[in-house]
């Protein structure tokens, strides 16, 4: 029998260029606006069914999470004049472009209806700020899936149907999170329901990557599998913790960590996955072989 051929570049060298991207900062860029879009949504809702202690926590977090999230870019960038520029014009099929452009409207909304929040100035500005940065959370939670799977990485190119799917999840999961562990569970019941259906999302997303075979395989293996795997545990254990014992403090609270903790984790998986696909020209090469074959 003759061994099957193994794929290799000349000299074992990349096919396209990995990106340029750092870590942490932009998994954690990622994580933040996921978690601030879904807060300020849930803060929103949770303002017009009179739950005010976990809206208060909402638009806090959605503010804190825009503003922290917006200093990962430009950390990642170097230095803020490069995020500048990237507003100096707007291109609409450039999702880096119109994220950019969201990024900037989300943070000043949610920035200023958290500060009305605390201040309880300009009450009359703060709710259409608040109403704006609602409408604005759920294209925060996605809109990174666009932009990494509108680039050659394999592993994000080729997951373009499941990756948004796998970012709402987790955001809202985080939301959901992040409003059981700071209201009481008297009015964190919308909180818990967002972190159960954030989580399911996330892990039907993740389960159905597995249909793009070799693709997929780096999110499976090495340290992208690694953190692929304590994230699908973690946010399974929070989901099911949740609907045993969410409603008691302390079950809401060890629920609510291990959700963030998961969503974090996810986020850190699909960088990862793309870099190493990216580095290895197996997953570019391969993949177009097949469909050139099945062509002909």
């Amino acid at each position: 029998m003759v061994p099957r051929v193994e794929f290799r570049s000349y000299y074992g060298q990349p096919v396209i260029k990995p990106p340029a991207w750092k870590s942490p900062d932009v998994p954690a860029y990622f994580f933040l606006g996921g978690l601030a879009g879904a807060s300020a949504t849930m803060a929103a809702l949770a303002e017009l069914t009179g739950r005010p202690r976990l809206a208060f926590a909402g638009y806090l977090t959605a503010g804190a999470g825009a503003a922290a999230g917006t200093g990962a870019l430009i950390h990642d960038l170097g230095r803020p004049a490069r995020f500048l520029n990237m507003l100096r014009m707007i291109k609409l099929t450039s999702p880096l472009s119109v994220g950019s452009w969201l990024l900037a409207g989300f943070s000043t909304l949610a920035g200023a209806a958290a500060a009305s929040t605390v201040t309880g100035l300009l009450p009359g500005p703060a709710k259409a700020a608040k109403a704006g940065a609602a409408v604005l959370g759920p294209a925060m939670m996605t809109y990174p899936a666009v932009l990494v799977a509108d680039t050659a990485v394999p592993a994000w190119h080729e997951a373009h149907r499941e990756l948004p799917f796998v970012f709402a999840g987790a955001g809202l999961a985080s939301g959901g999170a992040l409003g059981m562990l700071a209201a009481p569970p008297v009015e964190a019941g919308p909180a818990r329901a967002m972190a159960v259906v954030g989580s399911a999302l996330e892990l039907a997303g993740e389960t159905a990557l597995r249909r793009h075979g070799l693709v997929a395989e780096p999110y499976h293996r090495g340290r992208a599998g690694r953190w692929f795997r304590a994230g699908r545990l973690l946010t399974a254990a929070g989901a099911v913790g949740t609907l045993l014992a969410g409603g008691h403090r302390r079950g809401a609270a060890a629920c609510g960590l291990a959700l963030l903790a998961g969503s974090l984790c996810t986020r850190f998986a699909v960088f990862e996955a793309g870099r190493t696909s990216a580095r290895d020209p197996k997953y570019t090469v391969v993949p177009q072989r097949e469909r050139l074959s099945g062509q002909s």
